[in-house]
Formats: structure tokens, sequence, C-alpha cells
């Protein structure tokens, strides 16, 4: 596995092994999520020449849950705020119909961010 360029994970409060093994441990919850995520994000091409796809997902999780505690002013605003916003909002929203789609697809993003913390947090 390679975190390289998964800026969310490549902090000090990660620890690559651990990463994986709950990255792992989600997976086996959340199969269906990922593989429903990775649909929208990544290209049918991409999905199958990217071996961390996986962790792309988790990475984009991640993200979503930093820009909802913008939103939630709970963090600050950053000059990067306003641009981050419309990226996940454009890379979900591609394709759907409505809010609620796009919704759908924010709750599941920041609920696999919650469970893979708090699996991380459980093995320590």
């Amino acid at each position: 596995m390679s975190i390289a360029g998964m800026y969310m994970l490549n902090t000090p409060q990660y620890q690559e092994e651990k990463i994986q093994q709950a990255l792992n441990m989600l997976y086996i919850d959340r199969k269906n999520e990922f593989r429903e995520l990775s649909e929208i994000l990544l290209s049918e091409k991409a999905r199958k020449s990217i071996p961390n796809w996986k962790e792309f997902v988790l990475n984009f999780s991640l993200d979503v849950e930093e820009a909802f505690k913008t939103w939630s002013g709970k963090n600050p605003l950053l000059s990067s705020s306003p641009q981050k916003a419309l990226t996940i909002l454009r890379q979900l929203g591609r394709g759907k119909t409505s809010m609620n789609q796009l919704a759908h697809l924010l709750n599941m993003s920041y609920n696999i961010s919650l469970e893979f913390k708090e699996i991380y947090r459980r093995l320590k």
C-alpha cells in the first residue's frame, strides 16, 4: 500500500500499517459503499489500473468530513475551502438528477470517514 499521494492519510497522526488494517476491516462491512463511490469518482479504466483505489476512496471520504467541519463552522474557513467544496460537489454530483442522490453520497462518504477513524482509534 502506498499513501504517498493521499494527503488526508499522509499525516503524522496515522501509521501506514494501522491504516491498512483499519481499511481492511472497514472494507469488509462497507464493500458496497466503496464500490459505489469508486464508480462515481474513478473511471472504469482508472479503477482497474489503480491498485490503491480503496485508499483513494477513503482519502476522498476523509476530505468530505474535513469539508463538512468547515461548512458547519467547526474549522475556520481557508482560502482553498470554496474550491474544495465545489470540487467535492462536482465530483459527486456528476450525472445525478436530484439533491437526494447527492446527499446520499455525501452521507456515505462522511460515514466511511467516521467509521474508519473509530476503527483506527480502537486499534491503538
